[in-house]
């Protein structure tokens, strides 16, 4: 019996799936606990019509991190921070600092976990820091680190 998986059911497949299941298995097992339904026509419309919105709203959501991208790299991202007299900063200067400094200054809310630093930023100067905006979108954004 054909059927269509609900959620990622081990040893079967992935949620969205359309997998053959034995008769049995597929109704008293996983139709009853709702991790199936059956491969009929309606079903199997109502999969492709979520499918087809799922992979538009996906599209959107890259031309927006494209546009985000686009707009970011052409910007310095300026932070002042206090700095003793051989260049070194009080503290470190952090993803969420970062993070923040960006909706403040540009606007645009990024997640403290998209941007990626090897190490926190500990001195004065220019720095390039990678923002992982959408599968596939990374954006090189340059910050200068200048004392206050």
């Amino acid at each position: 019996m054909k059927v269509i998986l609900l959620t990622d059911v081990k040893g079967m497949g992935k949620r969205g799936d359309i997998v053959n299941a034995s008769d049995g298995h597929a109704r008293n097992y996983l139709i009853p606990r709702k991790l199936a339904l059956p491969a009929d026509k309606q079903n199997l419309n109502e999969l492709s019509a979520k499918k087809s919105a799922e992979a538009h709203k996906k599209e959107l959501e890259k031309k927006e991190a494209i546009k985000i991208k686009e707009e970011l790299e052409k910007k310095i991202l300026v932070l002042k921070v206090k700095a003793g007299e051989n260049g070194k900063t009080f503290g470190s200067i952090t993803s969420k600092e970062i993070a923040e400094s960006i909706e403040k200054d540009f606007k645009k809310k990024i997640d403290k976990k998209k941007v990626v630093m090897q190490e926190p930023i500990r001195a004065i100067g220019g720095y390039v820091v990678d923002l992982k905006l959408f599968e596939g979108v990374v954006c090189k954004l340059t910050i200068s680190v200048v004392a206050e």
